[in-house]
């Protein structure tokens, strides 16, 4: 982030923050087998806790001067991999429409594959704002509840469309407005990010063009 754009990044690669990185990801297919098999409780555990260290490693290396190159690679790949695979068992299991993780996917190619291609193709990383790491607890923990999948509330019953849950009259988990406050903030974020790498694109090409007397 912008605020600690001075903080010294070290080429370590065992660090605290690495390790707890690393266990979040052997914790994303426990989770997927886990749901796959009917254990939702167990499965809505894994998944809290995965997600709840998404923001425990980022606090931990800040405050103890171990921000590593390692860890600015593996935590955002880390936490891709837990959002992907996340909705990705909530569909399987019926629980969230195929246009949500259709947009959900796509924006994080976009996000992960635009911002590794800045990095290393132009050396250019564009800094992380609150609102997307908003939209991300916002995400987590609309799965979250879609996992534990209890309790269920009633529709708004403005639609009769089975895509748009929680709008139709049928009774959804409470996390699926969760699920939509995400995604919102989601598409705003990428914008944001796409105008910040559009600017700063321009700027690593200021007198792109030929000079003309």
């Amino acid at each position: 982030m912008s605020e600690h754009s001075q903080e010294i990044v070290t080429n370590k690669v065992l660090t605290i923050p690495n390790v707890i990185s690393f266990i979040r990801l052997c914790m994303v297919p426990v989770y997927l087998v886990l749901l796959l098999n009917g254990q939702n409780i167990a499965a809505a555990a894994v998944f809290a806790v995965a997600a709840t260290t998404d923001f425990l490693d980022g606090q931990i290396a800040r405050r103890t001067h171990t921000v590593s190159k390692l860890g600015q690679l593996l935590d955002p790949v880390v936490d891709r991999a837990l959002m992907v695979v996340g909705v990705l068992g909530v569909f399987l299991v019926g629980r969230v429409p195929l246009w949500v993780i259709v947009l959900i996917v796509a924006r994080d190619a976009l996000v992960v594959g635009g911002g590794a291609w800045l990095l290393f193709k132009k050396s250019i990383r564009i800094p992380v704002i609150y609102p997307g790491k908003f939209a991300t607890t916002f995400l987590f923990i609309g799965f979250a509840a879609l996992i534990l999948n209890w309790p269920l509330v009633p529709g708004l019953g403005l639609c009769d469309l089975s895509w748009l849950p929680g709008f139709n009259g049928e009774a959804v988990c409470w996390g699926i407005w969760f699920i939509y406050a995400g995604l919102a903030l989601s598409i705003g974020t990428t914008v944001y990010y796409a105008r910040a790498a559009l600017a700063a694109l321009a700027q690593k090409q200021p007198n792109a063009g030929p000079n003309r007397p």
